[in-house]
């Protein structure tokens, strides 16, 4: 009998827009490969950059937040595999899922920590050094909460993996590192050279707040760049640009928010270096994936690079910038490392063959898979026990912790529509 999956979608799946759409689909990719039934279901409103699922041979379903019109169709729909897209949606949707198949093995898909991006974020306005108080926020007790009541939570870097471990005391029974899955049997073998490049380039979802204070850390950046080589232009491509991101456009000064890109990998190839001046965020960095794809040397900082290439050379460079140093030398520093590695045909070409040697070491897609495969499989085969070693996750199942799902009941009897021997809420 045929395996069922049901993945519980925060957005509709848009791989063209964002890395986390694109291992979103990945992972739907991967499940429809073994001949599973797969169904994605969200409560989110379609976009324009979704993807076509049913072409993808994947069902779909629109849900609803806090109604019990979900109970019965999970109860239908009756999944072996229930797979949560962010800790949000294991929260609305979790203690549905365990009331109505309670076998069905639940996963976390975390795409990144987003207490780790919020306490980075904070530390960044305040322009200070992230304290422990900025990481044990509200947001991280419910994050961290979902994956202890999940059975087994994806986790993308594997310095998130560490964090998990070692400062917030996860069992790494829990966890399994899946870092974006690529395939290598579909890489360019070649891509244009040094001389048939021109120009940096940078991409992001503009809605993603890490990319947009990127955009403007470049407004500071840029200048000093164009000084050395001020025939050089900086090509600005994401989803969804707002009208604050659009009034940057300034050809005059080679400053230009190019948009939405019909095709990443075509802008990405054309450029010479890919800049990605992060200063915060979670996760690993799909631009910078994508840039070792198409063999275009990047120049980020220690968060962009970060969980992406172990002790390996990164290929281009990265920025170390001690934590608290003026904004001006920390532009400069990234300015001199992005007008050296475009000038310098041979450390170029060497950034290209380390990108290539990472792709291989740390983002084999069969491999990667092959794992997460044999991971569920055992999960399968002994779930009870699994769970019955996860104690604080079923104490946070308990009645008594179960604020989420009494707040959802309160809202669902309120939306309820009178009966007869029911006056109006």
């Amino acid at each position: 009998m045929s395996t069922t999956v049901l993945v519980i979608g925060y957005v509709w799946p848009e791989p063209n827009s964002s890395a986390a759409g694109s291992h979103m689909l990945s992972l739907l990719r991967l499940y429809k490969r073994q001949g599973w039934r797969v169904e994605f279901a969200t409560p989110a409103l379609p976009t324009e950059h979704m993807i076509d699922l049913a072409a993808e041979g994947i069902s779909s379903k629109s849900i609803t937040l806090n109604c019990d019109s979900f109970d019965t169709y999970i109860a239908e729909y009756a999944p072996d595999i229930v797979m949560f897209d962010r800790f949000m949606m294991e929260e609305q949707f979790g203690w549905r899922v365990e009331k109505h198949c309670p076998k069905a093995l639940r996963i976390l898909d975390t795409e990144d920590l987003q207490c780790l991006r919020q306490a980075r974020h904070q530390a960044h306005k305040a322009n200070r050094a992230i304290t422990i108080a900025d990481l044990f926020s509200d947001i991280a007790k419910r994050e961290i909460a979902a994956i202890l009541r999940c059975d087994l939570s994806l986790i993308i870097s594997d310095f998130e993996m560490l964090l998990l471990q070692d400062t917030f005391k996860v069992d790494a029974s829990l966890l399994q590192h899946l870092p974006f899955m690529v395939d290598l049997n579909q890489l360019p073998e070649q891509t244009l050279g040094f001389e048939q490049r021109q120009h940096f380039m940078t991409i992001g979802n503009f809605r993603h707040a890490p990319n947009w204070d990127a955009v403007l850390y470049l407004q500071q950046i840029w200048p000093l760049i164009r000084q050395q080589l001020p025939q050089a232009e900086l090509h600005i491509y994401g989803s969804y640009p707002p009208p604050k991101a659009t009034a940057l456009h300034n050809p005059k000064t080679g400053f230009f928010i190019k948009g939405w890109a019909d095709n990443a990998f075509v802008v990405m190839e054309q450029a010479r270096i890919c800049l990605a001046p992060l200063r915060f965020g979670a996760g690993i960095k799909g631009k910078l994936l994508d840039a070792m794809i198409m063999q275009t040397p990047s120049v980020t900082t220690a968060i962009g690079s970060e969980g992406m290439h172990g002790d390996q050379p990164w290929p281009g460079a990265v920025v170390e910038v001690e934590q608290g140093a003026e904004h001006k030398e920390e532009a400069q520093a990234f300015a001199d490392a992005a007008v050296g590695l475009y000038q310098d045909a041979a450390r170029w070409q060497q950034g290209q063959q380390a990108g290539q040697a990472l792709l291989k070491q740390r983002y084999n897609g069969e491999q990667l898979g092959a794992q997460l495969l044999s991971r569920i499989t055992e999960l399968a085969t002994q779930l009870d026990e699994h769970r019955l070693a996860n104690f604080t996750g079923s104490m946070l199942r308990h009645h008594s912790m179960m604020s989420t799902k009494y707040m959802s009941q309160w809202i669902a009897a309120k939306n309820a529509p009178p009966t007869d021997n029911q006056p109006p809420a």
